[in-house]
C-alpha cells in the first residue's frame, strides 16, 4: 500500500482516539516495531524520515503533557477534551509562552530517551545491568535538573552536570568518564534521529584524571587459605558461598553464568555454556578442583536443574565478605583514585574488596602466573581481545609451564 495516512492513536480509560499527523507514508517504508518511518525514507512530498519522526515524537509529548495538565487537576480528560487541548497547541507556530516552550521540550527530552534505551536495548541485546545503567542515567540527569532539554546541553551546563556528579553523587573520576560516555551516546543517537542540533557535547572532553582500578584477585597461598579453613558449625551458609565461588576460581565464569549452569551444560570433562552478558558459545574443560566441587553436588537436585546451590549475587557477596575475613585473607590493599584534582589513597583489607568477580579475576590471575597463554586463556574467559586482559597480565610475573592440568598439581 503506498502513500497511507500517519495517525496517532491515543487510549487511555476506555477510550480511544485517532488524530491525524498530516503525514504520509509508503507501508513499505513504515517500520511496524518501532513506530517509526524507516530511517532513510521520505514520502511522496520529499518529506524525510528525519522530519517526520521527530514531528511523531513531539506529537508524542504533546499528548503527555495535556495528560500532565490534566493530572495536576486531578482530572481525567474527555475524548472531546483531548482532541480541543490537542488542537489548541497547533493553532499558533509556537507555544504560547516560555514556560510551554520549556516544558514541552523537557518532555520531548525524556520521551527521547525511554525511545533511546528500548530501540537500542533491543539491537544491542542488552543485559539488565546495561539497563540499570541508563535508568541510572536518566534519574542522574533528572535530579540534576528536572527541566533538562537538548537546548541547554552547551559545554557550560554538561560542565555543571559533570560538577554535580563528582560533588554531590560522590563519583570518582572512572565513573565520571564512563557516566560521559554513556551520556554522549544517547546525545549522538538523538542527533542521528533528528531530535536534536545542538552537538556542543562532542567538543565536551573534560581531561579527567584516573588510576586503572585495582584487580582484587586471591593469590593460590590465599586461595588454598581460603578453601582449607574449617568453616564453624553456627556458619554452615558458607559452606555452599565457598563452594560457588571456588567453583569460579577454577574455572573463569561469572556469577551470572554460574548461577545459570544446567546440568545439561555439563559434559564428561567439559563445561558448553552460552554466557549471559557477551552470548559467547564457550567450552570450559574441567579440571580436578572444578571436578570435585560437582561431585560434591551431583545428587543434589536444585530448582530448574542448576548444578550448584548458588543464592543471590548480593547475599553472596556478603557472606564472601565475612567468609574471607573469617579466614583471614586481610592483606592490606593500597587503592588511588581521583575526584576532581584531589588525589584519594584508601587502604583497606583485602576480605572487604572480595565479591563474586573476584572469583573470576583470580581464575585469570593464577592461570597467567602458571604460565598458560593468554590466548588460551582467553578461549575459557571468552575476553575477545588482548586488551581486556592486559592488567591480567601485568599481573601475572611468576610464569611457570604449560596449560590447565597444572591445576591439578597444586
Amino acid at each position: 500500500m503506498n502513500n497511507v495516512p500517519i495517525r496517532m492513536r491515543v487510549v487511555y480509560a476506555g477510550n480511544r482516539i485517532d488524530f491525524s499527523t498530516g503525514y504520509r507514508i509508503d507501508v513499505a517504508k513504515w517500520d511496524t516495531e518501532k513506530q517509526r518511518v524507516k530511517n532513510g525514507c521520505s514520502n511522496k512530498l520529499k518529506q524525510s524520515a528525519s522530519e517526520i519522526n521527530t514531528d511523531l515524537l513531539t506529537y508524542y509529548a504533546d499528548i503527555q503533557a495535556i495528560f500532565k495538565e490534566f493530572e495536576v487537576q486531578n482530572r481525567v480528560p474527555t475524548p472531546e477534551q483531548l482532541k480541543e487541548a490537542f488542537s489548541n497547541k497547533y493553532k499558533q507556530p509556537q507555544p504560547e509562552s516560555k514556560s510551554e516552550r520549556e516544558e514541552l521540550s523537557k518532555v520531548l527530552f525524556n520521551a527521547a530517551f525511554d525511545e533511546f534505551i528500548k530501540e537500542c536495548g533491543a539491537q544491542n541485546s542488552w543485559g539488565d545491568a546495561t539497563y540499570g545503567k541508563f535508568a541510572a542515567l536518566k534519574n542522574h540527569l533528572t535530579d540534576f535538573d528536572e527541566n533538562l532539554s537538548f537546548e541547554v546541553l552547551d559545554e557550560t551546563k554538561l560542565m555543571a552536570y559533570l560538577g554535580y556528579l563528582r560533588d554531590v553523587v560522590d563519583m570518582r573520576n572512572n565513573t565520571l568518564e564512563k557516566q560521559i560516555s554513556y551520556l554522549k551516546w544517547f546525545l549522538r543517537w538523538s542527533v542521528k534521529k533528528g531530535y536534536n542540533n545542538n552537538i556542543a557535547f562532542e567538543t565536551f572532553k573534560p581531561k579527567l584524571k584516573y588510576i586503572q582500578k585495582k584487580v582484587i584477585f586471591l593469590t593460590w597461598k590465599e586461595l588454598n587459605r581460603l578453601r582449607e579453613y574449617v568453616i564453624p558449625d553456627t556458619k554452615k551458609y558458607l559452606e555452599r558461598v565457598r563452594d560457588v565461588f571456588l567453583f569460579c576460581c577454577f574455572t573463569g565464569l561469572r556469577y551470572s553464568d554460574v548461577y545459570n549452569l544446567k546440568r545439561s551444560d555439563v559434559k564428561d570433562d567439559r563445561i558448553e555454556i552460552t554466557t549471559i552478558k557477551t552470548a559467547d558459545s564457550l567450552i570450559i574443560e574441567l579440571n580436578n578442583h572444578s571436578k570435585t566441587i560437582l561431585d560434591k553436588y551431583k545428587g543434589i537436585a536444585f530448582e530448574n536443574d542448576k548444578v550448584l546451590p548458588v543464592i543471590s549475587n548480593q547475599k553472596m557477596n556478603d557472606y564472601l565478605k565475612e567468609l574471607a575475613e573469617l579466614a583471614e585473607i586481610n592483606e592490606p590493599v593500597r587503592e588511588t583514585y581521583y575526584k576532581g584534582n584531589e588525589r584519594i589513597d584508601v587502604v583497606t583489607p583485602k576480605y572487604a574488596l572480595l565479591g563474586t568477580h573476584a572469583g573470576r579475576r583470580t581464575f585469570i590471575c593464577n592461570a597467567l602466573s602458571l604460565g598458560i597463554p593468554a590466548q588460551v586463556v582467553m578461549k575459557w574467559t571468552g575476553h575477545s581481545d588482548y586488551k581486556a586482559m592486559k592488567p591480567y597480565v601485568d599481573i601475572a610475573d611468576d610464569i611457570k609451564a604449560s596449560a590447565m592440568d597444572k591445576f591439578n598439581r597444586l
